[in-house]
């Protein structure tokens, strides 16, 4: 990609610039306006509206890797890429309705400290640390890689290192100041700009192309299609709930983006903001995925299909154009980056911090600010280390099928089934981590598992196999342990009164329904599932 350049002119420098400004000024703004105490800085205050939650959650999954990774996969494998967007709006269908309840009655500040209070301290802490280590390499890293690897290519003054560096900070200072209320503002004008100028984009290729029927016309017929033979190396139909797995890590556990609806306001507030999320994602084929295939019918030759989203703006966006899809890269760069440095910030001082010594608020907040500004300076110098792997978008999602089905699996089992218990929840995160991490680094990085002649697994349907053996391991020993039953368990799992009060409760007004509109996201899905079938 090194030899790929794009130029911009004064005008989109400027824009790029204004941009800069703003969000940094907001942050100030943010950090003199909102209280000084622990939750103002971690949760907002608990004070945030649906509708903020719900761009919030979109733009931070809104990474560099949406743009830059889904379209360069879209190029590179067809529509089948979008079955990773409509799992999402399913899973956040759930998670609105089952999960989140039991989050927001336990009160917590972090997901794993929702597993000290389901389980023991145990399973909060061995989890905490894996969600710390997949911000700093994965969420953090992956996001500051992709901008940089842009920004890199539109300049000649900054290369990978520096613009990396000169993210990182951007993003740290205003996350800094503001915490989570700069973060979820911010992220609500990043999501309406990264819409706007994805819609330009996706407008300005189909003209280029000459309508929606030339798209399609000559591509290959497994470019058309969401479900693909299980014989498919990129996504296989067998591979769909594998998909469904990181899904749920992503939007049910995963501490950076489920603290947006930790911060809500109330129950409500927070689901309703769930289900918007997922309306948002549904536009997501047309603004991400459609664009990789107009990528390739007009330039089918391009050294690497990362190059498509660069390739498509810098060509086919005039003069001040290519300014608003720079400041929109750089905003889906921000929202993964700015909630994930927040929420490492908060697992460090809430999980690791408090329960050992008691400090002030005031210190707290002080703390979560130093954390912040590590994480910024990590993600900064591993980034670039991204450009050995092959891809972006298989090291986002390779690097978690193996590790986040066991994590999965004692949080979604452990609020259904009230018996289970820390002793099941612990050792099946362990081996979640100890086994996972190295079959990750055999199969996918060193590939020592095909020297060894072992079978070909595709890593979606190995991330099964792995909730499988977490099933197994979790019911067993939790049966093996079994004592008395903890304290207030009952509170923290689902029961028959709660389904019968989600599902048979007629809420007025009757716009306001959780259930009507994540029923009418369902029907939404299945329509766009059966157009692509």
């Amino acid at each position: 990609m090194d030899e790929a350049k794009f130029d911009l002119h004064l005008i989109d420098y400027a824009i790029v610039l204004i941009y800069f400004i703003g969000i940094i000024a907001h942050g100030l703004y943010v950090s003199r306006k909102s209280g000084s105490g622990a939750d103002d800085y971690f949760l907002a205050g608990r004070t945030l509206p649906w509708y903020l939650i719900g761009f919030s959650l979109f733009a931070s999954n809104m990474s560099g890797s949406s743009f830059v990774g889904l379209m360069g996969g879209a190029y590179d494998n067809g529509v089948v890429i979008y079955n990773y967007e409509w799992t999402a709006a399913f899973v956040l269908i759930l998670f609105a309705i089952f999960i989140l309840p039991s989050y927001l009655r336990a009160r917590v500040s972090t997901v794993p400290e929702f597993l000290e209070a389901r389980y023991d301290v145990r399973a909060r802490r061995a989890f905490s640390i894996f969600t710390i280590l997949a911000i700093l390499f994965i969420d953090s890293a992956g996001a500051l890689y992709a901008g940089g690897l842009v920004i890199s290519n539109v300049t000649d003054y900054l290369n990978l290192w520096t613009a990396v560096s000169v993210l990182a900070l951007v993003a740290g200072l205003y996350t800094i100041l503001g915490g989570l209320s700069a973060v979820v503002v911010t992220d609500t004008v990043q999501a309406v700009l990264l819409i706007v100028a994805a819609a330009v984009l996706f407008w300005l290729g189909l003209d280029e192309i000459g309508g929606w029927q030339e798209m399609f016309a000559d591509a290959e017929d497994t470019k058309q299609h969401l479900i693909l033979p299980a014989s498919d190396d990129f996504l296989p139909w067998t591979g769909i709930w594998g998909v469904i797995l990181l899904g749920f890590y992503y939007f049910a556990i995963n501490q950076f983006v489920v603290q947006r609806t930790l911060g809500a306001k109330d129950l409500r507030q927070g689901q309703i903001g769930a289900v918007f999320a997922g309306f948002l994602k549904l536009p997501n084929l047309f603004l991400l995925i459609l664009p990789g295939l107009i990528a390739l019918k007009l330039y089918p030759d391009l050294e690497t299909p990362d190059l498509a989203f660069p390739t498509l703006a810098f060509e086919l966006m005039p003069i001040g154009l290519r300014g608003l899809i720079m400041a929109a890269l750089i905003a889906a760069i921000m929202s993964s980056l700015d909630s994930a440095m927040n929420s490492a910030s908060t697992l460090v001082v809430k999980d690791f911090v408090l329960p050992f010594r008691e400090i002030s608020e005031a210190r707290q907040v002080w703390l979560g600010r130093l954390v912040t500004g590590a994480v910024m300076v990590f993600g900064a110098v591993y980034a670039p280390m991204i450009s050995n792997f092959e891809s972006l978008f298989g090291y986002f999602q390779s690097s978690l099928s193996y590790v986040v089905p066991t994590i999965v699996v004692v949080y979604i089992a452990g609020l259904f089934i009230p018996w289970l218990n820390g002793n099941g929840a612990f050792w099946t995160i362990i081996f979640g981590l100890v086994v996972g991490v190295p079959l990750f680094i055999a199969k996918e990085v060193t590939g020592a598992w095909e020297s060894l002649g072992l079978p070909e697994i595709h890593y979606t349907i190995m991330s099964s196999i792995m909730m499988a053996v977490g099933i197994l391991l979790h019911v067993g020993i939790s049966a093996a342990t079994r004592g008395s039953e903890k304290e207030n368990i009952r509170d923290l799992v689902w029961s028959a009164d709660e389904a019968r009060e989600a599902f048979l409760t007629i809420e007025r007004p009757f716009w306001t329904s959780r259930i009507l509109w994540s029923a009418l996201l369902s029907v939404c899905l299945i329509g766009v599932i059966v157009w692509f079938w």
